[in-house]
C-alpha cells in the first residue's frame, strides 16, 4: 500500500510564532527562519518578545520566549495580528500564545515537555492536550526532545544538556518542511557559527535535517504550504532590524560628512545592538566607546562633538534621563551630535524588552530651560538609515543635538531592506572656519548664520579662533558670560528659532489615501505599520480615510496644520496615554479623537481598524 501524496498548498502569506523558555534559543530559530525567508525572496516583518530577567524560572509564563514571523508574497506592514501557526515548545509557551492565536491555527507541541511539573509551574489544572481545550486548534502533538535525543545520540562528548540544546534545530527543520522552505542557509551559518566547536555543528546539523526529514516520514502532515517570492522593485536587498539601519545610517552619515564616527554609549536594551553593530567597523573609521554609565557615555559624547567629529551617543528612557544634564550642555554650547533613544516601556526600569512610545514628552521637554532640539522618529525599520543621515545632517545645519526616537519594536524586528547606491546620497557639506569673523580680527563663536542661525563650529586648536565655551548664559556673538535680561532673552528666541527654521528644509508631511475626507489617522514611530494596513483596509470598503504619519516631529511639516484642517475627524494612534495628541491639540487647536495602548504590545491592524469603524460610524448617526 502506497502513502499518500503530499499536496502542496500556495499561500499568499502566513504568520508563524516560535514559542519556548527563554533557554530554548526561540530568538536563534525565528531568525533563522526568517533570513531564509529573506533569501527565497518573501516580503518579512517580525517581532520577536524575550522576557526582561537575564534567565527567569525556567517553564513559568515570566520564562516565554517569542518570535514571530509575517512571510507573504505581497508587501506586508506588521508582524501579523494573529499567529496561523504555532511551534510551543513547553506549557508555558502555550499558555502565553493561545489568546493570540488565529481561529483555526495550527499548533505544533512538544509532548516531552508536557510533565506534571511543568503544567504546574505554567498554571494548568490539568494538560490541554488530553482535556479538550485545544479541541478548535488543528493540534500535532510530537515528542521533539525525544526525537532530538535520538537524531543526535552518535555525536561524542555533548552533555545531555548540550544535547538538549539542539532540539530547536529541529522544530526548525521541521517548519522549513512544512512551508518547502531549503536547509542550505541555515546548514551554512551552523558551521559558520560553530567552527571552533565541531561537535556543537554536527549535533545542530543532524537536528536540522532530521527534523527536516521527520516532517516527510512521519505522514502526520497531508500538506505543505509554498509562499512564492514577492515582486519587490528591482535591486539588491538584504534583511535588516531597526537598530542595525540606524547604524548603518550613521556609518554612512559619517562618511558623508568627511567625518570619524564617534559611538559612546553605555549598554542598556533594547538599544544596545546599535554598539554591537558599529564596534567591528573600525575600518570605516569609526570609533565605539562603552563607558561606564549613562553620564560618562553622554560627557564624553559632547567632549567629541566639541573636538569636531561627528559625535553619537544611544539608550532608552531611563538613561535618557541621566544623560539629560549633559545633553542640556550640548544644547547651551551649541554643538551637533546624536542621541539616538530606543524607547521600552516606562516609568523608571519599566518594561525592557517591551515597547512604548512613551518619551515623546521627555523628548521634547526634559531638559531644564528652554531648550528645544530637533526630533525625529522612523516609520519602519528600515527607515532608521535614512532617519539616521537626516539627523546628522539637521544637526550640522542648525548646531544642534538633534534625537532619534526609535523604539524596541521597530529597533529588533527586521523587514527586507534595498541597498541604496550610496553615490545617490548628497553629501553633508561642514566648513568649519579658519580665520576671524569679526570687522576688529576676532573670532566670535555665536555669530550665526543669517539663514539657518547655526553658529560656527571652530575646532580646537584652530590658530586665532580661541574663545569661551560653557554651560552659563553668553553674550550674544561673543558667547562671553552675560546675565543680562536682554542677551537671555535673545539667546534663548535664536536657539528656539533655529530649530523652528528646519521647517523650511524638512519635507512636507504627505498622505496615503484621499487628500481631504472624513477621517485622518496620524501616527509616528513604529504603528506606521499598523495604521497603514488599517487604513488600507477601510479605502477597500470605500471609507473616506486617510493616513498622515509623522517622521518629523520637532519641528513639525510646515503643512501639517493645513492638512488637519481638512478632514472631518482625527484620529491619533500610539503607545502611551496621548503624549502626540497633547502636542497637536496645544500646536493646532483641533478636536482630537485618541487610540492609546501601553500593553507593552505593539498594535494589531485590527484594534485601528475597530476604532476608525467606531469613529465614521458615530459620525454617520
Amino acid at each position: 500500500m502506497t502513502a499518500p501524496k503530499i499536496k502542496i498548498q500556495e499561500l499568499d502569506s502566513v504568520v508563524i510564532r516560535f514559542a519556548g523558555d527563554s533557554g530554548d534559543g526561540m530568538q536563534l530559530t525565528g531568525t533563522q527562519f526568517t533570513n531564509t525567508a529573506a533569501i527565497v525572496g518573501n516580503d518579512i516583518s517580525t517581532l520577536p518578545d524575550y522576557p526582561a530577567e537575564i534567565r527567569a524560572p525556567a517553564g513559568t509564563l515570566a520564562g516565554v520566549s517569542g518570535f514571530q514571523v509575517q512571510l507573504s508574497e505581497h508587501d506586508i506592514w506588521t508582524p501579523g495580528d494573529a499567529p496561523h501557526v504555532l511551534i510551543a515548545m513547553n506549557p508555558a509557551a502555550l499558555k502565553v500564545s493561545l489568546p493570540d492565536l488565529d481561529v483555526a491555527a495550527t499548533i505544533i507541541v512538544n509532548t516531552d515537555a508536557f510533565s506534571k511539573s511543568n503544567l504546574k509551574k505554567a498554571g494548568y489544572a490539568s494538560n490541554p492536550l488530553k482535556d479538550g481545550s485545544l479541541d478548535k486548534y488543528t493540534v500535532y502533538k510530537m515528542p521533539i526532545t525525544s526525537l532530538n535525543r535520538t537524531a543526535v545520540k552518535e555525536v561524542e562528548s555533548l552533555s545531555s544538556k548540550g544535547v538538549d540544546r539542539s532540539q530547536n534545530f529541529f522544530a526548525l527543520g521541521l517548519v522549513y518542511w512544512l512551508y518547502d522552505r531549503p536547509l542550505e542557509n541555515t546548514l551554512a551559518w551552523i558551521k559558520t557559527k560553530f567552527a571552533k566547536r565541531p561537535e556543537v555543528a554536527e549535533a545542530n546539523i543532524l537536528a536540522l535535517q532530521a527534523g527536516y526529514f521527520y516532517g516527510d516520514t512521519t505522514r502526520a502532515f497531508q500538506t505543505r504550504y509554498r509562499i512564492r517570492a514577492a515582486s519587490l522593485p528591482p535591486g539588491t536587498y538584504r534583511k535588516v532590524s531597526g537598530n542595525e539601519a540606524i547604524a548603518l545610517g550613521l556609518v554612512t552619515a559619517a562618511q558623508k560628512a568627511d567625518k570619524l564616527l564617534f559611538y559612546g554609549a553605555y549598554p542598556i536594551t533594547p538599544a544596545s545592538d546599535i554598539l554591537h553593530t558599529l564596534a567591528p567597523l573600525r575600518n570605516y573609521n569609526v570609533i565605539t566607546f562603552q563607558a561606564e554609565d549613562e553620564i560618562a557615555a553622554m560627557g564624553a559624547t559632547v567632549g567629541a562633538a566639541f573636538g569636531g567629529v561627528m559625535a553619537v551617543t544611544g539608550t532608552s528612557g531611563p538613561g535618557l534621563a541621566l544623560k539629560s544634564e549633559a545633553l542640556n550642555l550640548a544644547v547651551m554650547l551649541e554643538l551637533p551630535l546624536v542621541i539616538v533613544n530606543v524607547q521600552r516601556g516606562g516609568p523608571s526600569t519599566g518594561l525592557p524588552t517591551k515597547v512604548e512610545q512613551s518619551d515623546l514628552l521627555q523628548a521634547m521637554f526634559g531638559r531644564n530651560g528652554e531648550s528645544p532640539i530637533p526630533i525625529l522618529a522612523p516609520a519602519t525599520p528600515a527607515d532608521g538609515f535614512e532617519i539616521a543621515i537626516e539627523a546628522y545632517r539637521l544637526a550640522v545645519r542648525a548646531m544642534s543635538p538633534v534625537m532619534i526616537l526609535s523604539d524596541g519594536y521597530l529597533g529588533n524586528s527586521a523587514e527586507p531592506w534595498r541597498i541604496p547606491d550610496p553615490d545617490s546620497i548628497p553629501p553633508i557639506i561642514i566648513e568649519h572656519p579658519t580665520a576671524a569673523n569679526s570687522d576688529d580680527g576676532s573670532f566670535l563663536p555665536y555669530k550665526r548664520d543669517p539663514i539657518t542661525l547655526g553658529r560656527p563650529w571652530a575646532l580646537p586648536g584652530t590658530p586665532g579662533l580661541e574663545h569661551r565655551m560653557g554651560g552659563l548664559e553668553k553674550s550674544p556673538e561673543k558667547g562671553n558670560v552675560s546675565y543680562a535680561p536682554e542677551d537671555h532673552q535673545r539667546m534663548t528666541d535664536d536657539r528656539a528659532a533655529k530649530v523652528a527654521r528646519l521647517a523650511d528644509v524638512i519635507p512636507e508631511q504627505t498622505v496615503f489615501g484621499p487628500k481631504q475626507g472624513e477621517l485622518l489617522v496620524i501616527g509616528w514611530g513604529s504603528t506606521y505599520g499598523a495604521i497603514h494596513a488599517a487604513v488600507a483596509r477601510a479605502q477597500t470598503k470605500g471609507q473616506s480615510v486617510a493616513q498622515a504619519h509623522l517622521r518629523y516631529i520637532n519641528p513639525f511639516p510646515r503643512n501639517l496644520g493645513f492638512l488637519l484642517q481638512r478632514y472631518r475627524h482625527i484620529l491619533v494612534a500610539e503607545m502611551n496615554m496621548g503624549q502626540l495628541s497633547l502636542l497637536l491639540r496645544g500646536r493646532y487647536l483641533r478636536d482630537l479623537a485618541t487610540l492609546h495602548k501601553v500593553k507593552g504590545r505593539p498594535f494589531k491592524i485590527s484594534e485601528i481598524s475597530h476604532k476608525i469603524d467606531e469613529i465614521l460610524a458615530g459620525a454617520a448617526s
